[in-house]
């Protein structure tokens, strides 16, 4: 194995990064270059496990504030997810990745049941395990499934994938003089307000210690990057982490 910083990794897609440039859907060319990235990374020892959001599909939460019940929203969002793992999933194989899809939702005919330690099992031989359908439960976002799964897997860092290129102090599309952070404390994002992933998410991660890593995916050969220690994103941990 290289010289990587971190050994075993869950990536978070938010389901909007795989729009690209549409405004619904999946767009291939970015299903290609994620599995150019990952197949790298899992060639070069890394163990990689994926949760992908549905927002580019379905959002449970914009849905129940038109009136729709906030649960059966929830869900039809963890279906979306499930379709978007289902695409990443045949995109990673085209590329010569083996990759297991696990729902917590169970579909057997499409996906294995998310159990702990056949998940571990595959990671362990080099498989590429995407997690589907959330935690199975409502009100809970992927932020928060990837916060969990990460730690249930014994994974080293949350690798979130973003369209910008780390955290800044606001929105750096809509302000050009927004400043960047190099490295924040879990409690300053909570505190701050930051977007970087939900406060239960950020609660967890600094309950157990497990660093955030905050790039952008858009730019070919980040992940890699990243993993290598090269100044790539924004890195939120403890102060002892």
């Amino acid at each position: 194995m290289g010289d990587f910083r971190f050994r075993r990794v869950l990536l978070k897609l938010s389901g909007e990064a795989l729009m690209g440039d549409s405004s619904f859907g999946i767009d291939p060319q970015v299903l290609e270059s994620l599995s150019r990235q990952i197949r790298a990374v899992n060639e070069a020892g890394v163990q990689v496990a994926i949760v992908v959001g549905g927002g580019n599909i379905f959002r449970g939460l914009a849905a129940a504030s038109t009136g729709m019940d906030r649960a059966q929203a929830d869900y039809m969002g963890m279906l979306a997810t499930v379709m978007n793992s289902l695409a990443l999933q045949d995109s990673l194989e085209r590329a010569g990745v083996f990759t297991r899809v696990m729902s917590a939702i169970d579909m057997q005919a499409v996906a294995e049941p998310y159990i702990r330690r056949r998940a571990i099992r595959h990671i362990e031989k080099g498989r590429v395990v995407i997690f589907a359908a959330g935690t199975g439960n409502p009100y809970f976002t992927t932020d928060t499934t990837a916060a969990l799964r990460a730690l249930e897997i014994g994974a080293d860092c949350i690798m979130k994938a973003t369209k910008v290129d780390g955290v800044y102090d606001t929105d750096p599309i809509e302000n050009p003089a927004a400043v960047k952070y190099e490295e924040l404390r879990y409690i300053d994002v909570l505190n701050r307000g930051l977007r970087v992933m939900d406060s239960t998410a950020i609660s967890l991660c600094m309950d157990n210690g497990l660093p955030i890593l905050v790039f952008n995916m858009e730019t070919e050969g980040n992940i890699g990057r990243a993993l290598m220690g090269e100044p790539v994103g924004t890195i939120v941990r403890g102060e002892d982490t």
